[in-house]
């Protein structure tokens, strides 16, 4: 069964042509347009599943804020971001604003088409070598005001930092129980509770905003 969704793009014509693609594979286009930073009003009254967003203006910290003002208006519509391929931090900015995936701009409509699929059944979608280029990124974070890891902190509670680090250290629901002696189905719930209160959809993107803000440069673990 095809998804629903909308394509918005800073160029039209490829939004045009993404959507002409995607419909001839049988997904169903309810609404296109430009620019990136008009998504919510294309996305308004047509509830689709998926919104595939084409970000293609500069690296700022700006660049995706279309993705978070998507995500706080239509929580329920998961974002496949399309970027440049060789600007290795841009994956990671687009989780940390809520995307569920990031594709490379110069992939086949194939790639695509899985990426949609897989954001539309829960799962994070980005390639191998773009999730590296993420990692990267997040080993050698730009930290921001001390003041927005200071807010971050206050709403966790000490359990739940510590559940925090160990996600940004890669460790699955498995690890971190038995690293915190406790049982899995307390560790779900802290890490369900720590991507609600940092806003993130994935482990990924909670490490994001993680490293993104410094804030596990401010945590004290004693």
């Amino acid at each position: 069964m095809g998804v629903r969704l909308v394509v918005v793009d800073d160029h039209r014509l490829l939004a045009e042509a993404l959507a002409s693609a995607l419909q001839q594979r049988g997904h169903r286009v309810v609404g296109l347009g430009s620019p990136a930073r008009a998504v919510c009003e294309v996305v308004a009254g047509r509830r689709p599943e998926v919104c595939l967003l084409g970000v293609d203006g500069p690296g700022g910290p700006d660049a995706f804020d279309p993705v978070r003002r998507l995500r706080r208006e239509r929580p329920e519509v998961a974002v496949v971001v399309l970027g440049p391929a060789d600007e290795p931090g841009r994956a990671a900015a687009a989780f940390a604003a809520g995307a569920a995936g990031y594709v490379r701009s110069d992939e086949r409509i194939e790639v695509v088409e899985r990426a949609i699929t897989r954001v539309r059944a829960g799962e994070a979608a980005v390639a191998v070598e773009v999730l590296q280029q993420a990692f990267d990124r997040l080993l050698r974070p730009v930290v921001e005001q001390d003041g927005e890891a200071l807010r971050l902190l206050r709403m966790l509670t000490h359990r739940e930092v510590q559940v925090l680090v160990r996600i940004a250290e890669g460790e699955d629901t498995t690890a971190i129980a038995a690293g915190m002696g406790i049982a899995p189905s307390t560790a779900r719930t802290h890490v369900q509770r720590v991507l609600m209160k940092l806003g993130a959809r994935t482990r990924l993107e909670a490490a994001a905003v993680a490293a993104r803000t410094g804030l596990l440069e401010r945590v004290d673990l004693r």
